[in-house]
């Protein structure tokens, strides 16, 4: 791990501060979207235009790469971010938000390729997995970061938008200035969705699901607080926990998915989410169990991504994994547009309640319908190890991570068939 870090550590501080950038606009607006009484439909929108933006990008972005480089790219980007960042205070209007959003949405897309392929390239064989693991931590340790820097601002305040496109521009200087070769970027076969559907049904439906789940619980969980009458400090460490919670939950989550099987990981994970986001729903609970909450939340929606990957992937053969892991992170884009979207309806119905809400409906789907494919399917008996990967994660990223686990052959107690 030492000397993965000392090969890979001007990369990784750089993706450390985009993640510390992103991350505080990302609250940011939430808050001051509120203050500014734009209405719960309308923050909504522009919470969900991010990750409309992000689906459109991780679909051009490879194109661009291969037709213009890794350098040209990345440059260009940087400034689109870099200049609708500072634009964000000086143009208050909901609509305006929206459409910057979704160029934030496609330039961190762009970028999150560009930096993952460069990773890859520096990495060997042997050090892949652990550099790409790597990665993932230091993600969510930026955006943990990111909550600290936004809990000693001020919202209405211009420094607050400026600060996170210094640190972006600032992100990009070690990569630029890096002496290693920019990498290859090699087009990958197709999978069509019926043909994945038919794979894995539980994989492409857990995907929809999990992606309204996370852009429901990471874009309106600013939206949320500052309704519930929270403060700046209290919404960054709610924010804050969702993230401790996947990071410290990820790897007891994989060893136990690599020693039963998958499904029965992903339905007690489920049901337990399920039960907190009921409680949450209907009690009216104090912030010390807000925080609780959201740690279970994020230890579980963090996890139950990998989980659906993995086991998606334990049906495949190794040259169908690019192409599969494209259709799944397609399918959880997709879904992550609506999940702000029915939020914020929800909560212009029910009121704040509706945060909650919406998400244990997806949970409770998602029990229902892997209780159902259980009994469809039998288990695979032969299945590759679980790796940790971010839901922001690229495929290249995510294929890389899944290759590097090992193979750990017919599992315990799985049936045959």
């Amino acid at each position: 791990m030492l000397r993965v870090l000392f090969h890979s550590w001007p990369l990784l501080t750089g993706v450390m501060l985009l993640m510390v950038g992103n991350g505080v606009q990302g609250s940011l607006l939430g808050i001051r979207g509120t203050l500014e009484e734009f209405n719960t439909l309308q923050l909504s929108v522009v919470m969900s235009a991010y990750f409309l933006g992000f689906l459109i990008g991780s679909r051009l972005a490879p194109d661009m790469i291969r037709r213009v480089g890794h350098v040209r790219v990345f440059a260009a980007l940087a400034s689109l971010i870099s200049a609708v960042l500072v634009l964000y205070p000086m143009l208050v209007d909901w609509q305006v938000w929206a459409l910057m959003r979704v160029i934030i949405g496609f330039g961190f897309a762009g970028i999150y390729i560009t930096s993952e392929s460069w990773l890859n390239n520096t990495a060997t064989n042997e050090t892949r997995g652990q550099a790409l693991s790597l990665y993932m931590i230091v993600q969510m340790l930026g955006v943990v970061a990111s909550q600290a820097l936004l809990a000693t601002g001020d919202p209405f305040g211009y420094d607050m938008f400026l600060i996170p496109s210094v640190l972006v521009s600032l992100s990009f200087l070690p990569l630029l200035l890096a002496d290693t070769p920019a990498p290859t970027f090699d087009s990958t076969t197709r999978l069509g969705f019926r043909e994945l559907f038919d794979i894995s049904p539980l994989g492409c439906v857990g995907m929809l699901i999990s992606g309204g789940v996370f852009s429901a619980m990471f874009g309106m969980a600013s939206v949320w607080g500052t309704l519930s009458y929270l403060s700046v400090t209290q919404i960054a460490l709610f924010t804050s926990a969702l993230y401790v919670g996947g990071l410290l939950l990820q790897y007891p989550v994989g060893y136990l998915s690599d020693r039963m099987d998958r499904r029965k990981i992903m339905l007690w994970l489920s049901v337990i989410a399920a039960l907190v986001l009921a409680m949450a729903t209907i009690f009216a609970l104090p912030f010390w169990a807000l925080l609780i909450v959201a740690a279970a939340l994020g230890g579980i929606t963090y996890p139950m991504y990998s989980l659906l990957i993995a086991y998606t992937n334990d049906f495949l053969s190794k040259d169908q994994m690019a192409a599969a892991s494209a259709g799944l992170i397609f399918l959880n884009g997709f879904g992550a547009i609506f999940g702000p979207l029915v939020t914020g309806w929800l909560m212009g119905v029910v009121g704040t309640r509706g945060f909650f809400l919406f998400m244990f409906v997806l949970y409770a789907a998602m029990v229902g319908y892997t209780l159902w494919r259980m009994g469809q399917r039998a288990a695979p008996a032969h299945t590759g190890g679980f790796r940790g990967v971010a839901p922001t994660a690229s495929t290249l990223a995510t294929v890389a991570v899944l290759e590097s686990a090992p193979d750990l052959g017919p599992s315990p107690g799985l049936s045959k068939g």
